[in-house]
């Protein structure tokens, strides 16, 4: 297994890890910062496998599979843990989220069916950078001047999460024809 890919595969494991320290008093007050550092960490190997992937030639099957994976798993169980805070993430923001994810990969999986292969946009990569930024505000919580920041980073989350999913529909509404 190359770099790229255990850094995939690093990611994924510190989910978890996130999760617990988002719901539980394991770290007392320290919990908030340690989710903090495990979800910078998380994010920051997602931008470094792809950038040692393409430019080491380092693509691999498993990494067009798990890398996306990962970046999903990770962003949306961050947002999941942050319903049960009751923490600026209503639960339909976050459905609308998650369902845009399952779309995709379902669209992905018909594609892929019939010898496609879709791609990342620009339009995916804004999002998820997006709710990347928007989740690391969330987590630093430092009220006042930032909660309008905050409020911003949501919207423009949704406001990609919506955009994309046309965007990678529309692009290959061809995929939709090969299904009659």
């Amino acid at each position: 297994m190359n770099t790229p890919n255990k850094l995939t595969v690093a990611r994924m494991i510190l989910v978890p890890f996130l999760v617990l320290f988002m719901l539980t008093d394991l770290g007392g007050e320290a919990n908030r910062y340690i989710a903090l550092a495990i979800f910078v960490v998380a994010s920051v190997t997602d931008w470094f496998d792809g950038k040692l992937a393409r430019k080491y030639n380092l693509v691999t099957n498993f990494g067009k599979f798990m890398d996306p994976l990962a970046d999903k798993l990770l962003v949306c169980s961050a947002m999941i843990c942050f319903i049960e805070l009751e923490k600026k993430l209503p639960a339909w923001f976050v459905i609308i989220i998650i369902g845009r994810e399952f779309i995709i990969s379902g669209f992905r999986l018909i594609a892929a069916e019939n010898g496609i292969v879709i791609a990342a946009n620009y339009w995916g990569k804004f999002k998820t950078v997006s709710q990347m930024i928007m989740i690391i505000l969330l987590l630093i919580d430092l009220g006042g001047v930032f909660d309008i920041l905050e409020q911003i980073f949501i919207w423009l989350s949704l406001a990609l999460t919506v955009i994309s999913l046309i965007t990678y529909i529309w692009q290959n509404r061809s995929v939709l024809s090969m299904q009659d």
